[in-house]
């Protein structure tokens, strides 16, 4: 697994990304849906550059994990730590126990789930326990973790019309210097 140390070989990732169908089998690619996630986190969390990178790399290492997705989160965090900083790790580590958070405490929200996002929730622990939802919301960076997990929902549409990665670059560059 790699461990992203600049800007460009993140990109050079991202743009991989670019070539690999989605992991859920929909009929776009791993680089569309981060960049649909991206795009409904600009239009909703204008202000939050940080969670809006986020949302573009998620999930970057969903080809470094097995059936299921068990540990692309926790993956992808420790891949962009370095470079993209502890928020943006904090919120790519924290999108798979969002959507246990949001399974356990919201009783619409399993039914509104993509087939391979239902598929993926015991790999990935079911849905949280009422110890694990105190925990989780006492997390400073809680909301934000829930948005992008919200905005990871809705980034599943086929030819979404969306910035593409160029546009995203400045934003990567951004985030990296800080």
């Amino acid at each position: 697994m790699p461990v992203f140390s600049t800007v460009d070989d993140l990109v050079a990732h991202l743009r991989h990304l670019a070539t690999l169908g989605s992991d859920e089998g929909l009929a776009f690619s791993e680089l569309d849906h981060g960049l649909q996630t991206a795009a409904i986190l600009a239009r909703d969390q204008p202000d939050d550059v940080e969670l809006q990178v986020a949302g573009l790399v998620h999930d970057l290492a969903h080809p470094w994990d097995g059936p299921g997705q068990p540990e692309h989160h926790r993956l992808g965090a420790r891949a962009v730590e370095g470079l993209l900083g502890e928020r943006d790790a904090v919120l790519i580590e924290a999108h798979v126990d969002a959507k246990r958070y949001l399974v356990a405490t919201d009783a619409t929200y399993q039914d509104a789930l993509s087939p391979g996002s239902v598929a993926t929730l015991q790999a990935q622990g079911g849905p949280m326990t009422p110890d694990e939802v105190a925990a989780a919301e006492s997390s400073p960076h809680w909301s934000a973790a829930v948005a992008l997990r919200r905005a990871d929902d809705g980034a599943k549409v086929v030819g979404a019309d969306v910035a593409d990665l160029d546009h995203w670059i400045p934003a990567i560059r951004l985030v990296a210097a800080h």
